[in-house]
C-alpha cells in the first residue's frame, strides 16, 4: 500500500491530509455508521488516532507539519480504509462511547450502542438511585464496552458480562483489565441466561443481533467486516428479543429493570406485545430504538 514521494511530498500538514483522506473516501463511496457520519468525520478520526492526537480536538493541530514516517503511516491507513473497507476503528484498534475508549477488533462489533449514552447519566430515566443498584447484567457484551460503563455508572454495582463467543469475551476481557475493574466484571460465556442459574439483578442491559436477514444479506462491506453473529436476529431481528423478554423476570429482582436496544422494531414489539408497558427511551441520536420494562410487568411472560 505504498504511495508515490510526489504524495507524501505534497501533503505536509493535518489539513493536507483531512482534505486529501475526505476526498479519497467521497470517490470512493466508502460507507459509515461506525461512529461516524461522513467522509469528513472519518477521515478526521482515522487521522488523530492514527497520530495520537484527542479525537475531539481537530482546530489545533489542522497547521501541524508531520513527519515522514506519519506521512507513510497516513497513506497506508487511507489506502487500507479504501481497499479493505473496513471500519476506521478496526485500523486503529479503538472505539469511543461519550469520552470513553475502548480496544476494538473484527472479534467484535465495533461498540455504538445508545445505552452507552444513557449510562452516562446513571440511566436516570429508570434508575432513581445508581447508589443502590448492587447487580447488574449486560447480555450480548461484545467488547464489554457497556458493561464497563455500567460498572462506571453504578459504583456499588458487581457487573456480569455475557457473550456466546469466546472471541469476544477475549477483547472485553481486555477493555475490562484496562479499566481496572476486574475485581467488579465477571465474564461469562453463555447463551444469553443459559449459564446464569438463579442469578438475580437489580438491572440487566442488552444491545443483542436485531438486523433482519434480508438487511444482513444487503449489507456493504463495512458491516460484513463484523461478526454476523452480532447483528444477525432472524427473519424480523427479534429472534433474540423476544428471548430475553421471555426469561428476563426470572433474574431480576422485584424492583429489577430490564432496558434493551432493538432498533427500528418499536412496532413490531407493540403489536406483538399489546399488553407491556413499553417506556420509549429517547438519546441524542435516537427516538424510541430502545425500551424499558420493570419486573413486574415482565412476570406474565415467563416461561
Amino acid at each position: 500500500m505504498s504511495k508515490t514521494p510526489d504524495i507524501l511530498d505534497d501533503l505536509v500538514t493535518i489539513r493536507d491530509w483531512l482534505r486529501y483522506a475526505t476526498s479519497r473516501f467521497s470517490e470512493e463511496r466508502l460507507v459509515f455508521g461506525h461512529g461516524t457520519a461522513t467522509a469528513l468525520d472519518e477521515a478526521a478520526f482515522l487521522i488523530l488516532s492514527a497520530l495520537h492526537l484527542p479525537i475531539d480536538q481537530l482546530e489545533p493541530w489542522l497547521e501541524a507539519r508531520l513527519t515522514h514516517d506519519e506521512r507513510a503511516h497516513l497513506a497506508g491507513l487511507v489506502e487500507m480504509r479504501i481497499e479493505t473497507r473496513k471500519p476506521a476503528p478496526y485500523l486503529v484498534n479503538a472505539a469511543w462511547i461519550k469520552g470513553h475508549k475502548f480496544y476494538v477488533d473484527e472479534r467484535v462489533i465495533v461498540p455504538r450502542s445508545y445505552i452507552g449514552e444513557l449510562l452516562e447519566d446513571g440511566l436516570s430515566a429508570v434508575v432513581a438511585e445508581p447508589e443502590a443498584v448492587e447487580r447488574v447484567l449486560d447480555l450480548c457484551t461484545g467488547s464489554g464496552c457497556l458493561a464497563v460503563l455500567a460498572a462506571l455508572a453504578f459504583p456499588n454495582a458487581d457487573v456480569d458480562a455475557v457473550d456466546i463467543s469466546a472471541a469476544a469475551l477475549e477483547v472485553a476481557a481486555r477493555n475490562v483489565a484496562d479499566y481496572g475493574l476486574q475485581d467488579r466484571v465477571t465474564l461469562r460465556k453463555s447463551d444469553l441466561f443459559a449459564a446464569l442459574g438463579s442469578t438475580k439483578y437489580d438491572l440487566i442491559i442488552s444491545n443483542p443481533p436485531y438486523v433482519t436477514a434480508a438487511a444482513v444479506a444487503a449489507f456493504p462491506p463495512e458491516y460484513k467486516a463484523e461478526p454476523e453473529l452480532a447483528h444477525l436476529g432472524g427473519s424480523d431481528g427479534m429472534d433474540l428479543v423476544r428471548r430475553i423478554l421471555s426469561n428476563a423476570a426470572v433474574h431480576l429482582n422485584t424492583d429489577g429493570v430490564l432496558v434493551v436496544e432493538v432498533g427500528m422494531a418499536r412496532d413490531t414489539l407493540e403489536t406483538e406485545y399489546p399488553d407491556l408497558p413499553f417506556l420509549w427511551l429517547d438519546t441524542e441520536q435516537s427516538e424510541g430504538e430502545l425500551f424499558a420494562l420493570p419486573a413486574q410487568a415482565l412476570r406474565q411472560l415467563e416461561s
